[in-house]
């Protein structure tokens, strides 16, 4: 990694020079070798018989020609230009859900939806109440859940909280997945555009695929915490930006700063950050190992700061995570159920321009996994441009960090066409390591994702860059050459997710007459005793009150912390699921009315409520059996059942 020159450095974050010293509208490469000198001229290459050079230059982005003050508008032009564009872009992708955000679901994942919701329901009732945000006794009363293995999304939850206490976390959590989109593409854009390309169309480029490739396009049916990547450029260049042998402690604090907001956004992301940055350095040292070991001492200085703050920070969120109360090891069920083939990677998403349901379908787990389905046609372009700058080192880099990242998202076993093998993968040797069990399989091609991204913006660079003038190929070749990378990602422009109606939840939550009739932090029982009713109905109330069961990762038991989806139900809520299904008729026993008070005092319930069903008579029958005769309260009917419990 070649030192940059001090007059050459960006006025980023932590770049150590004041954003005077350097004129707006140049951007400067990383210390990453070739891939910072789009200069870099046929003949150079010939006469250093195609070993790698690096320039000294500054890149200077086009049109930004005159003095710094003129440039500053023109470069923020551009920067407003494509934020708007991008937000234009995430926008489209949720139109759906915009038209009725509380009686819309957006997308085919409805129960990810309800369990994002609630959580952010919950960050708000935890702020505002100034609970425990790490863990709650709110969802499956009275034993709780942890929300350190639940994706507790603690900082977005905050910053939302005026948005959910205001329209609801309905409202919430479609302004979080539109920003999310739109503010990882813009966070793309931004450090491209200042540190590694000097041509802003094709940044643009870049970051327009960082965000709305298949990958953060799938994972918005349903995980903001996926998507919510905003964070992930800056991480990587501070990064980067540690291996330039400047200030140490000043850039590792920097960076511990990033680490941590970013653990409080979504653990999973900085863990496959993490994990690209290991394959960027490890690519490295198998492209330029004595550069990368000269620099070894300044990242792992700046890595051991950054940790230490990290590790002060965030102490008791991770004794929550790996040691705390209902704490699970491992992600349940078989690693490759969430595996992609190999041939996914030239397959076209469900929710892109050339895609399908039926296309898409036997090579990936389901429609939100579809982290690949880059398309043949975008497949061709990369390996074109990796061929074609081969001779810089970053560029190589790059392929390694793409390449690790395709062949772990394959699961435990090769495969061929849409079948799986018995053939051992690489992953197999992982999965059984700590974090590495919880890892769902197929996130892995985020990482190639992001690398082809990056890889995108250098070719365009070099097509249309201020140093392509130097290059031999002719501006007729190079427009010809844009033009067929364009036209391979249309195929993957992504279409609108799909909506459907969500139930209502009873007037007599969204009204709020339930305060009336459960004391905050009791339990109000809906019925049938379903997770994602009781999650909907907690959702709307701001989590005001405590829910059976629900939907969430738990361990099997106290001495088994095996993951598990959900628990056992109740005797109780089994019955009432037989009635509500036609499976059993409407008669008690007294032995079975005797566990129904039981499960009622272990909910710590104040009221059991059924809203409208198909068979509202049976259900009201056993009902009136187990604990007396109900009443009609607005639109539920109500058992009052603190007499009991209390």
């Amino acid at each position: 990694m070649t030192a940059l020159p001090s007059q050459g450095r960006s006025p980023g974050v932590g770049s150590g020079e004041p954003a005077e010293r350097e004129p707006a509208g140049v951007a400067t490469a990383p210390d990453v070798g070739p891939a910072a000198s789009p200069e870099r001229t046929g003949d150079a290459a010939a006469a250093t018989g195609g070993r790698d050079t690096t320039s000294t230059t500054p890149v200077q982005a086009p049109g930004t020609a005159g003095s710094g003050h003129a440039r500053r508008p023109v470069r923020g032009r551009a920067d407003l230009a494509a934020a708007l564009v991008y937000l234009v872009g995430a926008l489209w992708v949720t139109a759906r859900g915009w038209r009725d955000h509380d009686g819309r679901l957006l997308g085919s994942r409805p129960n990810d939806q309800g369990f994002n919701e609630w959580m952010l329901a919950h960050a708000a009732h935890a702020y505002s109440h100034l609970e425990n945000p790490f863990f709650t006794t709110l969802q499956n009363a009275p034993e709780g859940i942890n929300l350190m293995t639940n994706v507790g999304m603690q900082l977005p939850g905050l910053v939302l909280t005026p948005f959910t206490l205001l329209f609801g976390a309905s409202f919430s959590y479609l302004l979080f997945i539109t920003l999310n989109l739109a503010g990882t593409a813009y966070a793309w854009y931004h450090v491209l555009s200042r540190h590694l390309v000097g041509s802003r169309g094709a940044a643009f480029v870049g970051g327009l695929f960082c965000a709305f490739a298949p990958a953060l396009v799938s994972h918005s049916n349903g995980h903001p915490h996926i998507t919510a990547q905003w964070l992930v450029p800056f991480l990587v260049w501070r990064v980067l930006a540690l291996a330039r042998n400047g200030r140490v402690v000043r850039d590792g604090l920097v960076l511990g700063v990033l680490v941590v907001t970013q653990f409080f956004i979504g653990l999973e992301i900085l863990f496959l950050t993490a994990l690209g940055c290991l394959f960027m350095v490890l690519g490295y040292l198998a492209v330029r190992p004595r550069e990368a070991l000269r620099r070894a001492r300044p990242l792992l200085g700046g890595l051991a700061i950054a940790g230490v703050m990290v590790s002060l920070a965030a102490a008791y969120p991770l004794w929550m995570q790996f040691a705390g109360p209902q704490h699970r090891i491992g992600h349940p069920g078989d690693p490759d159920a969430y595996a992609l083939k190999l041939g996914s990677y030239v397959e076209y998403a469900t929710k892109s321009l050339a895609g399908s349901e039926t296309s898409a379908q036997p090579w990936g787990p389901n429609t939100t996994e579809q982290s690949s389905y880059y398309g043949w046609s975008l497949v061709v372009v990369a390996f074109a441009a990796l061929w074609w700058l081969r001779r810089e080192a970053f560029v190589r880099v790059l392929a390694v960090v793409a390449l690790v990242s395709v062949v772990l998202s394959v699961g435990t076993t090769w495969t061929w066409g849409t079948e799986r093998t018995e053939v051992p993968a690489p992953f197999a040797l992982l999965y059984h390591l700590p974090v590495f069990d919880s890892v769902v399989v197929s996130r892995f091609a985020l990482i190639t994702t992001a690398a082809l991204g990056v890889l995108l913006a250098l070719a365009g660079d070099r097509l249309v860059g201020t140093g392509a003038r130097n290059r031999p190929e002719s501006r007729l070749v190079r427009r010809l050459t844009v033009v067929v990378g364009l036209a391979a990602l249309l195929p993957i422009m992504p279409v609108p997710l799909d909506a459907r109606a969500r139930v209502p939840v009873p007037d007599f939550v969204s009204a709020g007459t339930w305060k009336e009739h459960v004391a905050p932090g009791r339990t109000l029982v809906p019925v049938p005793v379903n997770g994602m009713t009781s999650i909907y109905w907690g959702a709307k109330a701001v989590a005001g009150f405590a829910v059976p069961e629900g939907y969430f990762l738990a361990p099997v038991s106290d001495t088994d912390r095996t993951g598990r989806w959900g628990v056992e139900p109740r005797p109780t809520a089994t019955l009432l699921t037989a009635v509500a299904r036609g499976q059993r008729p409407p008669t008690v026993t007294p032995g079975e009315v005797e566990q129904a008070r039981a499960d009622v005092r272990y909910w710590k319930a104040d009221a059991v409520a059924l809203p409208k069903h198909g068979r509202e008579a049976q259900l009201r029958a056993v009902l009136d059996a187990m604990f007396g005769p109900g009443r009609r309260v607005d639109d539920v009917w109500l058992w009052d059942v603190r007499p009991i419990t209390n």
